[in-house]
């Protein structure tokens, strides 16, 4: 292989960056990146790799590459990737709280944080910097954000205004400080009223939009869920959690993990019935839910964080959205309607 195949930093920009996992079978790499990236088809991958812009191991490789066992795979483009782009977008923010070092903003479902795949606009941070001037940029180039919820989650974030602020509320989401409840609508009767999930968390070694567990910690980062019932419905529950760790889909990945999906989470099958009868007008009334609540039922509904400068513990609480309150309902009157009969 030439010298001039190589990857040279100040010519190309990283898009993707992927390492087969252990028990990674030889497979093509244009195969490879279609089971990790959203949205790819095939045509574009096999035009990237013959484009020069497909690397295992730092090496760019065609198309019938076979990848093994512990390769680093990248996807390198002559131009950044869209999601440093930036444009100011008048986005309509619901800001909870805002002082000279931070601001608490209540998120809609639906709404993306950051611009990534797929989502180059309309994110909350294009609205962030069109109301905001100046926001300090974190360690990946976003700025303001100190930490994020996903796309179809709604509730409380936190962002900050001052690069000392930016710092100050990072160490307290590393030091686990942050006070963080969440509510969620979970499939099946859970055993316990309260315990605690733990079991590191990391990618999913076959599909890279899903996270996993990996009790043994031989993966990903340490993470723990402690959840406390709400309330019981039967063939769902209503759960309280606190995170006393912040990893992507950690209450989504923890409760699958436990056999317990949310309710409509689709990455994680929660989309379909789980528990229950068979009975046409269960599986009626369940795909009603879901119609109502087309998202999975998660809602970040509390947080509290420290006043960088002062100390002061500032908490917030937000209301459960419209969508999953009537979710709730439905399943509350079609217990007690169950218990009548």
């Amino acid at each position: 292989m030439a010298d001039d195949d190589l990857i040279t930093d100040d010519e190309l920009y990283e898009h993707y960056s992927f390492k087969a996992g252990k028990g990674q079978e030889p497979l093509r790499v244009d195969k490879f990146l279609m089971n990790f990236v959203e949205n790819a088809s095939r045509n574009k991958v096999q035009q990237a790799a013959k484009d020069g812009n497909i690397f295992v191991n730092g090496v760019a490789v065609k198309a019938n590459h076979r990848v093994k066992a512990n390769d680093e795979v990248k996807v390198m483009f002559a131009h950044p990737p869209h999601e440093y782009l930036l444009v100011p977008e008048p986005i309509p923010l619901d800001i909870v709280y805002e002082d000279e070092e931070l601001i608490i903003i209540n998120k809609p479902a639906g709404l993306v944080v950051h611009p990534g795949h797929g989502n180059y606009q309309g994110t909350l941070i294009n609205g962030l910097i069109y109301h905001f001037q100046h926001l300090p940029m974190n360690s990946s180039d976003r700025p303001g954000l100190v930490h994020r919820i996903d796309k179809d989650t709604s509730g409380l974030l936190v962002v900050a205004k001052t690069e000392e602020a930016m710092n100050h509320l990072a160490k307290q989401f590393f030091n686990k400080t942050s006070e963080r409840e969440y509510v969620a609508l979970v499939w099946g009767n859970l055993t316990e009223d309260e315990g605690t999930i733990t079991g590191h968390i990391g990618r999913h070694p076959k599909n890279r939009l899903q996270m996993a567990v990996f009790p043994d910690g031989s993966q990903g980062k340490e993470a723990i869920t402690h959840y406390k019932v709400l309330e019981r419905f039967g063939y769902v529950t209503l759960v309280s959690c606190r995170l006393e760790t912040g990893r992507t889909h950690q209450i989504r990945a923890h409760f699958t993990y436990i056999g317990h999906p949310l309710f409509n989470d689709e990455r994680y099958g929660g989309d379909k019935i789980l528990k229950g009868t068979t009975s046409a007008k269960y599986k009626q009334f369940v795909e009603n839910c879901f119609k109502i609540l087309p998202r999975q039922a998660l809602h970040a509904k509390t947080l509290g964080v420290e006043k960088p400068s002062t100390g002061q513990m500032l908490r917030f609480d937000s209301e459960i959205p419209q969508d999953m309150q009537q979710c709730i309902e439905k399943w509350r009157n079609y217990l007690s309607n169950r218990e009548v009969e």
